[in-house]
């Protein structure tokens, strides 16, 4: 029996140890009725993310679902803001300034957008908050536009529709494979960001993809 549970301890992830050096945060909205909408993409990346570090993000720390983990050989803080997704600056204005942390080079944030077609990846060092709440509100609260974030794109809003019906709706069938690889390219983008540069990740995924 103590052999088992020493086999399991070994499969398991050592913990990360020294200074956290970024912080990763996927936008979203906490709650079941919320999962898989298009306005979540950000949670569904820090997901995936989370997976393939072999942690879970099950620690509620700065208003955030929180994980420690090893990215890109580097000592990170992952989030999922549980503020809902208008008040998304609070959380991660807490854990910036606990963990003194510079928005313009170890922040990355990631969530939707509407001006990019389904399965896109859009890479920036910084801008305006383009209509988006979440982003709006980090704004506010970090006092600059200078931090990366990484654009997944969820679709316009069809003709007619309310923009909120669109962005808290579920993905169809013909979108959802092209999310899910932009999930997978977008988990690599914040690796590579954090292993080599922001650049060599902008060169490598902002190219359109032709199957989209």
């Amino acid at each position: 029996m103590f052999d088992i549970f020493k086999k399991l301890e070994g499969l398991r992830p050592a913990a990360p140890t020294g200074p956290v050096e970024a912080i990763v945060a996927g936008l979203g909205n906490p709650g079941r009725e919320y999962e898989n909408t298009r306005h979540n993409a950000g949670f569904l990346v820090l997901d995936q993310i989370a997976g393939s570090c072999g942690v879970r993000l099950d620690r509620l720390k700065y208003k955030s679902l929180c994980a420690d983990a090893v990215l890109g050989g580097r000592r990170v803080l992952l989030m999922k803001p549980q503020t809902f997704m208008n008040l998304s600056g609070e959380s991660i204005r807490d854990a910036v300034d606990f963990y003194k942390i510079d928005p313009e080079t170890e922040l990355i944030v990631i969530y939707d957008d509407i001006d990019l077609e389904p399965g896109q990846l859009r890479i920036r060092k910084q801008g305006s908050a383009g209509g988006h709440n979440g982003i709006k509100d980090i704004i506010r609260q970090l006092g600059t536009e200078k931090f990366l974030r990484i654009k997944v794109g969820v679709g316009a809003k069809p003709k007619g529709w309310d923009l909120a019906d669109h962005v808290l709706g579920r993905f169809g069938s013909n979108e959802r494979k092209l999310v899910e690889e932009a999930q997978e390219r977008a988990c690599k983008a914040v690796e590579m960001i954090l292993a080599d540069s922001v650049d060599a990740a902008m060169n490598q995924f902002n190219k359109k993809m032709e199957n989209v």
